[in-house]
């Protein structure tokens, strides 16, 4: 009786809970914005000797006029190539006449003839070759040269849409994420900025006579079918096309055409898959408890140039209002920009600057709000499109971000007198040392602040946006006032200089979601687009009470047939849908084995095998796992299968290494990663440096970073959690380039007790105690801000940099690491890797049916698939770092890119995994902060240690009865 009374209470008190959240959540967004309307212009302001930039480009050619003139280059006629894969081709995919298929690299050239000199756009009318899903890339070159920066980086969209029809349904009744799949077409593309920095198509300037175009392929096949030079028209307002149609057309009444956003026929990234909202009551497809694919765009939707589009039919012609059912609650203090066109053209000048205001809740906006603007549709089908763009934020954007590389290039002077640990008795005299430093202060402070003006009086509010920039506009001005104090600043300074960036990645990312779109008569009564506390009463009701009935837990189809196996996953929910969507559309239809996929905590796994109750399968597991188990005979040996051998071949040895235990492999690698060396160009450059290919030349450079104030990355880990520490990558990298091992006597006893061991201890200990190297840093940030210009870091670094570093995009590049000098002068690269796996556990009771998962799971097909939709949904950022050879060179690498990783993949070995041996990096840590912290000696600390290594792995031999 207590127990039901209690419930009771429990549900009375969610209920009012509920209640209070209903009446201030619409209290809050009736406070909000949400007009959607076209701003006013903010001037640029960037840095005036950057001569390579297209603002000053333009600006030194804008005399020479822009002729009324459009010049064609078919594709087939070009003058020469370079490389291997070019083709003529007659009636690709529908075309008539011949068009030129060019592959992901090598370079085609053109000639042409132009009448007059002047200023001209270029567009391509092209088809996107199957290749690896992602946007293609070229350089552009004109007469041998590239006019001016962006012209190096030129993108061309592939077309994306749902590979079924209908939205499929899972055996639990929720609605399944559409698969997305490519649907090219030949479509044309203007020459613009890939960044979204200026909102019309580039102008290129041209003299009159034979000029010389080239593209050069970065990255994905294209076949192009002519190239044109031509003027973009300018457009008329809305003022002035309005005053057409009311002489030509009539304002239709009573028409009303709903299109669902989630319905989208093309989309130009495979991350812009419809998605389940469940905010509100009066989302288009609603249900009370189960998951309805309802909605499109959201925090995917937000990267400049993305888009989507739609088509619809018309029944009547006549003048339409457009409505948009919208929600942008991500963006508070700015707002997202949105263009539209229809049947491929902009309707008005109003249409390319779309302003969609924060809002927590659903919002109807029509378009031209009070005033709405009328558009002419012929009877007929029709499509609109609406795009990412940057609008009047984006002079905002190359203003703080030419704001950002001059206060970083002062901050690297200020750092080449002070270092980094100014002496704070010290008067540096900075303001007489380097020239124009307080002036260019003052100046950035102006520059900046008029940027944080310009944001406040646009949104009407001063939000956590404009914070950043208020923050260093006071910092800036007091160093201007009190230049004795810039050194004591300088922690400070550097903060601020780094907020600016993440302002930039902040403001830059349009993030909205779409319900549905209404193109109707304007007499036609809209839908309210929020409940009314009625409706959302019963929603969250509904949504309490579902709470206890539904599982959300469980990814995708739950049901069990007669051959079935059951996979863990540690990872994110995001990756475990992307998984789950490629179990049942591939693994499941293929051999009839259906998979229970279960997202668990990272600890569950061992109590679960101890109690008999884990998976069959488990999934990136940490390459110290599975030998664990295989000593207890909890995981399988994977060589018991027939065709493992042909398996393995899918890996290199390196990648194995770590899973080999008494005769016999217990996981296959699912993951692999490895060092290369991460370099600043244009520091190196000013310094007169170049990339070191040994160590000796490190050891050159050194002295010249350190002379001015800067510092040489080596990977360190902190030491404070060092219970399954792996051997550091620095050590391991000089013991594999001078023939040492980590393990002897068939792994019973620890190498480092080797001459070769010892010396390479000493070198890496030198580099902290001689050469003072940082025992900790945030590379990224440090290597954005020059500090730290070059580095040997994790290759996924680089995806890392490319998402959070855009301002230094061209400034930077990776190659191997620095190798050791070989008797017959050849360098040696060597370096380690470390793994991820998936593992078979020993008790399971379909060991075929879960060979025949991994299997599929490190095939290829699988990992490519996998790895494109995870940067498809996650962006760069989430690049897959596969283990599968073939895999990895059909992921979205740039060709000169992945021809790096390649290079250095080839150095790579995996260290060996023994009993005992998680005391191998815990004590190599252990000795090395002995040595830098205490000052022993190498040999003397290194010794200490390795007595606890031998005694722990002869401990566990004993335990397991292995020979020891």
């Amino acid at each position: 009786m207590r127990s039901v009374k209690g419930t009771s209470i429990s549900l009375f008190l969610g209920l009012i809970v509920i209640l209070l959240f209903i009446l201030a959540s619409t209290l809050l967004n009736s406070l909000g914005s949400n007009r959607a309307y076209a701003g006013n212009n903010f001037e640029a302001v960037t840095n005036q000797n950057n001569e390579g930039d297209y603002e000053h480009y333009v600006e030194m050619y804008a005399s020479k006029g822009r002729p009324n003139k459009t010049i064609r280059v078919e594709g087939e006629n070009f003058s020469h190539v370079e490389g291997d894969g070019f083709e003529v081709v007659k009636q690709l995919e529908g075309l008539e006449g011949e068009s030129i298929i060019t592959p992901e690299s090598g370079s085609i050239t053109w000639k042409a003839e132009i009448p007059e000199t002047g200023l001209y756009n270029i567009r391509i009318h092209y088809y996107p070759i199957e290749g690896k899903s992602s946007a293609i890339q070229r350089e552009f070159y004109i007469n041998q040269e590239i006019p001016f920066d962006g012209a190096d980086l030129l993108l061309f969209d592939r077309t994306w849409g749902n590979a079924e029809d209908e939205i499929l349904r899972d055996d639990r009744g929720n609605d399944m994420t559409p698969r997305q799949v490519e649907k090219p077409f030949w479509q044309t593309a203007s020459f613009v900025s890939s960044d979204g920095y200026y909102e019309d198509p580039y102008l290129f300037f041209f003299e009159s006579g034979e000029q010389e175009l080239t593209f050069k392929a970065l990255r994905e096949p294209m076949a192009i079918d002519y190239i044109e030079l031509y003027q973009e028209q300018e457009l008329q307002t809305y003022e002035e096309v309005s005053n057409q149609y009311k002489e030509e057309y009539k304002t239709t009444t009573g028409q009303s055409i709903l299109i669902q956003a989630e319905e989208a026929t093309y989309k130009s990234s495979p991350t812009l898959y419809p998605l389940q909202d469940r905010s509100s009551p009066t989302v288009e497809p609603y249900h009370v408890s189960k998951l309805r694919v309802n909605t499109i765009g959201g925090v995917n939707w937000k990267i400049p140039g993305q888009w989507i589009e739609w088509e619809f039919e018309v029944e009547e012609e006549g003048l339409y209002q457009i409505a948009l059912k919208h929600k942008q609650d991500q963006l508070r203090g700015v707002y997202a920009t949105r263009d539209l066109m229809i049947d491929g053209k902009y309707p008005f000048e109003e249409m390319k600057r779309l302003r969609f205001n924060y809002s927590i809740d659903w919002q109807m906006d029509v378009l031209g709000n009070d005033d709405p603007y009328l558009f002419h549709l012929s009877e007929g089908k029709h499509t609109i499109r609406m795009q990412v763009t940057m609008g009047e934020i984006a002079p905002l954007l190359r203003t703080i971000e030419s704001s950002v590389l001059q206060l970083n290039e002062m901050y690297r002077q200020i750092l080449m007198i002070t270092s980094n640990s100014p002496d704070p008795y010290r008067d540096y005299q900075l303001e007489k040392r380097i020239p124009n430093l307080i002036d260019n202060f003052a100046e950035q402070a102006e520059i900046i602040e008029s940027v944080a003006k310009y944001m406040e009086e646009m949104t009407g509010e001063r939000s956590d946006k404009v914070a950043a920039l208020h923050s260093i506009v006071r910092q800036l001005r007091d160093m201007v006032k009190r230049p004795d104090t810039i050194a004591n600043r300088l922690d400070t300074f550097k903060v601020n200089v780094g907020g600016l960036g993440t302002w930039i990645l902040t403001v830059k990312e349009q993030p909205l979601t779409l319900d549905y779109l209404i193109i109707s008569s304007p007499d036609v009564q809209l839908p309210k687009p929020q409940a009314n506390i009625i409706a959302k009463m019963k929603h969250e009701v509904g949504g309490l009470f579902a709470s206890y009935t539904e599982d959300y837990d469980s990814i995708g189809n739950v049901e069990e047939n007669d051959q079935f196996i059951t996979v863990w996953i540690t990872t994110g929910r995001d990756q475990a849908q992307v998984m789950k969507r490629l179990i049942d559309d591939s693994f499941t239809r293929q051999t009839g084995i259906s998979v229970n996929l279960r997202l668990v905590p990272g600890d569950i796994l061992l109590p679960a095998t101890l109690a008999n109750e884990g998976p069959d399968v488990a999934m990136q597991i940490g390459e110290d796992v599975p030998i664990n188990y295989a000593m207890r005979n909890a995981a399988a040996d994977l060589t018991q299968f027939a065709d493992y051998e042909e398996v393995s071949t899918r890996f290199r040895d390196s990648a194995l290494v770590p899973y080999r235990y008494n005769n016999g492999v217990y996981a296959l690698p699912e993951q692999q990663t490895f060092p290369m060396l991460f370099y600043r160009k244009d520091i190196l450059e000013e310094l007169e440096l170049t990339p070191p290919e040994t160590w000796q030349e490190v050891y050159n450079m050194i002295s010249v970073l350190q002379k001015h104030n800067m510092e040489f990355y080596l990977p360190l880990e902190s030491g404070a959690d060092n219970v399954t520490l792996e051997p550091n990558p620095t050590f391991a990298m000089l013991l594999y380039q001078n023939n040492g091992k980590f393990y002897r006597d068939q792994d019973t006893k620890s190498a480092l007790d080797s001459e070769i061991a010892m010396d390479v201890f000493k070198t890496w200990t030198q580099f902290y105690t001689n050469y003072k190297f940082p025992l900790q840093a945030d590379f990224a940030n440090r290597f954005r801000v020059g500090e730290m210009p070059i580095g040997i870091a994790d290759y996924t670094t680089y995806n890392l940099l490319t998402v959070m570093a855009p301002e230094i995009r061209k400034q930077w590049d990776f190659t191997v690491v620095p190798g050791t000098e070989e008797e017959d002068g050849s360098v040696n690269h060597q370096v380690a890797s470390s793994t991820s796996a998936v593992v078979m556990l020993e008790n399971s009771e379909s060991k075929e049916l879960a060979w025949e998962y991994m299997k599929w799971w490190t095939s290829k097909e699988t990992q490519i698939q996998y790895g494109r939709e995870m940067e498809g949904l996650m962006g760069e950022a989430a690049r897959y770092p596969t283990a599968n050879m073939e895999a990895l060179e059909e992921l979205p690498w740039p060709v000169t890119d992945y021809q790096k990783l390649k290079r250095q993949w080839q150095w790579v070995d995996g260290i060996p995994q023994v009993p005992g041996g998680y005391f191998t990096g815990r004590h190599l840590d252990n000795a090395f902060r002995k040595v830098v912290n205490n000052n022993e000696n190498p040999r003397e600390a290194l010794n200490d240690y390795i007595i606890y290594i031998n005694d722990e792995i002869e401990i566990k031999r004993k335990e397991f009865n292995l020979s020891y």
